[in-house]
């Protein structure tokens, strides 16, 4: 270290009167003699200088090999993982028959307004998404606490008769619940659609959507239910369901 002051620093002499003293210092002396010394505190600075480079040096070595390791990762497809985003979910219908699923005694005791409970929902298509909220068999389960927007919409198409007549229907009923701790569930939302179609008319579709801010618990459910289970399932943009939580 010495010899690599020499060669840096011109007058490396004062420098070395500055070794000496300190060569000559008793363990538990006072150190005003070095304070007071020119010598010592150009000595001083030389070595500041001399480790903020070396420092620097090895910084930059550092930040180089931990790029490069990052790039080879991911060019071998060892994409670090990514951070966890907010809860969030979107559900489509499942394209099977809904009347397959009508047994709603699961869900709990449902208002006779809303005794179907939709129990075929898709979590994996390009239409649907689900992050940090748990999907199965019709119910999102919360993992996270917090304020959470709930909505549905559900896509009704009137029932026609063997003969093909429309079916009187006085009313459409969309019914979002929502399962605590509870042996019951507890209606949040309820949407009503009533219409009067025409016997010659060729059209039966009503859609009702509905959508609600509620304080959500780790642990709770949420599922919809309807009055009638004659819905247009097959199409994935019409019938949906789903959550996702604001930090408010």
């Amino acid at each position: 270290f010495v010899f690599q002051l020499k060669a840096q620093v011109p007058g490396s002499a004062e420098e070395l009167r500055c070794l000496q003293v300190l060569n000559r210092q008793q363990e538990g002396s006072s150190l005003e003699e070095l304070i007071s010394n020119q010598s010592c505190l150009k000595l001083a600075n030389t070595i500041k200088a001399y480790v903020a480079t070396v420092t620097e040096n090895v910084i930059r070595r550092s930040a180089v090999k931990e790029a490069r390791r990052s790039y080879f990762n991911t060019s071998e497809g060892q994409v670090p993982p990514k951070t966890a985003g907010k809860p969030s979910a979107h559900l489509t219908l499942r394209p099977q028959s809904l009347a397959q699923g009508g047994n709603s005694k699961r869900f709990g005791n449902l208002s006779q307004s809303c005794r179907h409970a939709i129990a075929r929902w898709e979590d994996s298509t390009i239409h649907s998404h689900l992050q940090n909220i748990t999907y199965r068999d019709g119910r999102l389960r919360v993992n996270q606490a917090g304020k959470y927007y709930v909505y549905s919409q559900i896509y009704f198409r009137y029932p026609s008769d063997r003969a093909g007549a429309r079916v009187s229907v006085p009313q459409l009923v969309q019914c979002i619940n929502w399962k605590t701790s509870y042996s019951q569930p507890i209606l949040l939302l309820k949407g009503v659609g009533t219409k009067c179609w025409a016997p010659e008319a060729d059209y039966g579709l009503h859609a009702l959507y509905q959508g609600g801010l509620f304080e959500l618990k780790a642990g709770d459910e949420l599922f919809v239910s309807v009055s009638s289970l004659a819905i247009d399932y097959n199409d994935a943009a019409a019938s949906y369901f789903g959550a996702f939580r604001l930090d408010l």
